[in-house]
């Protein structure tokens, strides 16, 4: 079947390990079932499997993509759940030592067809189109459990979203937007700030600006370029949620403001399946819908790699097959 997938790691160079070509079909463990794929997104993700961040050497080759939308094994229209829970764990699947996703252990979803155990399908609405529905399970619902889940902000209080054009920074803005949050963002180019206030958002700055008035909460998914502006620009007492570092992993820890000023740093990880199936929900009530920035056969997933590897999205990248 046709696959997007890694064999070798390449830390400096991750594009020039990625291939597209035939693999071996799924094995299918008991309790586990296919599913036909019908659109993948890409995530930052993918990016750090082609350089080996998470991804050893012993467990290539491996194919990517870690969430999915498509037909099961009855031809029902699925979105699957890109966490895998350890045999016997209940309660919230991202707090299980032992979790991974899909493309970390088990072949990823950048395929024609990918194993995934029973549990982790939900049923897709007609409304959604399955790259629609390929955005959720990752970047939607990463977005959905930092703003709903993590931050314990209210409606009504502001948000800053650093890096407004990735895929989980596009899905705050809408999301906040639709729950009654103001939402402001920052973003590097003009184009860009333009995309984020015509996705809903109140105000958008030059990265690293200083702001109006300071924030009640900052979402944060780019890391070191702009931690020390996330910590400066909330109001004393604030929240900052971060649930990924695009651009390394070692910020200034600024911990004369974060205490002077009683800051709350917290961690957030993807979501739990019964988010997913709030956030589905949401997305059928309010009609709003995944920012998608191209649409691309599997075949040409290298155009989609190379426009996030050098910051050229606006929305997420989808695959289709």
């Amino acid at each position: 079947m046709l696959a997007a997938f890694v064999s070798t790691p390449a830390p400096k160079d991750p594009l020039s390990v990625l291939e597209i070509a035939d693999r071996p079909e799924p094995q299918v463990p008991d309790g586990w079932t296919t599913v036909e794929v019908k659109a993948v997104s890409l995530n930052h993700h993918d990016l750090f499997s082609l350089r080996g961040i998470g991804l050893p050497q012993e467990r290539m080759p491996m194919i990517l993509g870690t969430d999915a939308a498509g037909l099961d094994e009855d031809g029902n229209e699925v979105v699957v759940h890109g966490v895998i829970a350890s045999p016997g764990w209940t309660g919230d699947e991202t707090l299980d030592p032992k979790r991974s996703l899909l493309s970390e252990v088990h072949q990823g979803s950048m395929a024609e067809r990918v194993a995934v155990p029973r549990r982790n399908l939900l049923p897709k609405p007609a409304d959604l189109s399955f790259a629609e529905a390929a955005c959720l399970p990752t970047a939607w619902l990463t977005a959905y459990r930092m703003l709903f889940v993590r931050s314990g902000l209210r409606p009504g209080q502001t948000v800053l979203v650093q890096g407004a054009s990735g895929g989980v920074a596009t899905a705050l803005i809408v999301l906040g937007r639709a729950a009654g949050y103001r939402m402001w963002a920052t973003a590097r180019s003009e184009e860009k700030r333009a995309a984020a206030l015509a996705l809903g958002a109140e105000q958008a700055f030059d990265s690293g600006a200083r702001l109006p008035e300071r924030v009640d909460g900052v979402m944060e998914t780019v890391g070191e370029a702009t931690w020390s502006h996330s910590i400066k620009s909330l109001k004393p007492g604030g929240v900052l949620v971060t649930s990924g570092a695009t651009t390394g992993f070692n910020p200034g820890a600024e911990l004369n403001r974060v205490f002077f000023t009683q800051l709350s740093v917290i961690g957030s990880t993807m979501g739990t399946k019964d988010e997913l199936e709030a956030l589905i929900r949401m997305c059928a009530v309010t009609g709003i819908r995944p920012q998608i920035d191209v649409e691309l056969p599997l075949t040409e997933a290298r155009e989609g790699f190379e426009r996030m590897l050098e910051g050229r999205t606006n929305g997420k990248i989808v695959f289709t097959l």
